[in-house]
């Protein structure tokens, strides 16, 4: 253990610096989609859809506004303003014109609906930022590198993938957690998934709450990819893989569980970084192996409970 520990260390200390930038990317997207379905009870196809207009939106006005000449505090700036206005003139859209439609109707014909989206979203970004790669990442050039001390050496790493990702992270879930219970709004929301009809007649507006909780997480979901588009090459594609991603960690963590769904994202961010350094044939499998243990264990999820269905 000793000898392949010496061998394979910084590669190790690598895999795990990586996973925990992709956790916190990951989590931002699952987090959005987990508080979309507690409280609308709708499981959105098109988050990913959102995810990848909220990274080319990022790249293209990056560019624009030539954010590799700003402070690194303004070029971050630039990517969470792609993503607020991703997430606010398209989630009320899809909101309004879409969801209010089918709330009532079977699970089937929502997951058909939102699949229908999410393919002619894709379409809509090939025509409008065409098949190739698409890439600026001037924040994280402008954030810097830093050396990471690793038993007695040190890995250079990215100062953006390294603070940046992770503390925003934290913030949304530390902020969505006090939001939620803290606040007249928060206790709203939390009114309307406990029982709608009961949250109506005392005088609560289920719908402007479902606005307001689709627009959030349309915004979580474009921040995903707004950040993470410095740091790949965005192609097409790119929000069906997220998607899937998000449904791994959603699924593992339980279906409407925010806090969760940040373990569940750690789990499945370092397993993956640490397939991609050691067992790269295995990448692609690790998020289904931990979402399948978990579930054969506790198949509402690791934090998930049972529900009463109401008749």
């Amino acid at each position: 253990m000793g000898a392949w520990f010496a061998d394979n260390g910084l590669l190790l200390g690598l895999a795990l610096l990586d996973g925990l930038a992709s956790a916190a990317l990951i989590f931002l997207v699952a987090v959005g989609l987990n508080l979309v379905f507690g409280v609308l009870r709708v499981l959105n196809i098109a988050h990913g859809s959102l995810y990848a207009i909220g990274a080319y939106t990022a790249a293209g006005l990056g560019a624009a506004l030539g954010s590799g000449s700003l402070p690194a505090w303004a070029a971050l700036g630039v990517l969470v303003l792609a993503a607020a206005l991703v997430g606010a003139v398209l989630g009320p859209l899809i909101e309004r014109m879409l969801l209010r439609r089918i709330y009532a109707e079977e699970n089937v014909l929502q997951l058909l609906v939102t699949f229908a989206l999410f393919m002619m979203l894709e379409d809509v970004q090939k025509l409008i930022w065409g098949v190739q790669p698409v890439h600026h990442d001037a924040a994280m050039r402008l954030f810097g590198t830093v050396d990471v001390p690793f038993g007695s050496d040190f890995i250079p790493f990215t100062a953006y993938q390294l603070f940046v990702l992770p503390g925003i992270a934290v913030l949304v879930l530390v902020g969505l957690v006090w939001f939620l219970r803290a606040t007249l709004s928060g206790r709203m929301i939390v009114a309307v998934t406990t029982d709608r009809e009961a949250a109506t007649a005392i005088g609560i507006n289920a719908d402007r709450v479902y606005l307001l909780t689709f627009t959030a997480g349309a915004v979580l979901a474009a921040l995903g990819g707004a950040l993470s588009s410095p740091t790949a090459a965005i192609v097409p594609g790119v929000g069906a893989s997220t998607i899937v991603l998000s449904f791994a960690v959603v699924a593992t963590a339980g279906l409407g569980r925010i806090e969760g769904a940040a373990l569940t994202a750690l789990m499945i961010g370092l397993g993956r970084s640490v397939a991609v350094y050691f067992f790269p044939e295995a990448e692609v499998l690790i998020p289904y192996l931990i979402m399948v243990a978990v579930l054969l264990v506790k198949p509402q999820g690791l934090f998930g409970t049972l529900e009463t269905r109401r008749i």
